[in-house]
């Protein structure tokens, strides 16, 4: 009897993930009802606005070098034949 017990309490606790994944029963049904037509509205794009903000970024005085860091700036002048 003992064993059986352990069995289905084994079960019950593999199974109990899995159900909370589904959404409590639904079967995979997120949304139940509503608006299935209805689009989520995008946000209105301001064009002035936009080119306000990039005028806004300063421009960089140097230009940038992401190997800048990886590599010696000068060349190494102890090597000499």
């Amino acid at each position: 009897m003992r064993i059986w017990l352990a069995v289905a309490a084994m079960i019950v606790l593999v199974a109990a993930p899995a159900q909370a994944q589904m959404g409590g029963g639904g079967g995979g049904r997120h949304r139940q009802g509503g608006d299935k037509g209805a689009e989520p509205k995008k946000p209105q794009v301001d064009e002035k606005a936009y080119k306000a903000a990039l005028d806004r970024i300063p421009e960089p005085k140097q230009k940038y070098d992401p190997w800048g860091v990886a590599r010696l700036s000068q060349p190494d002048k102890t090597k000499t034949k």
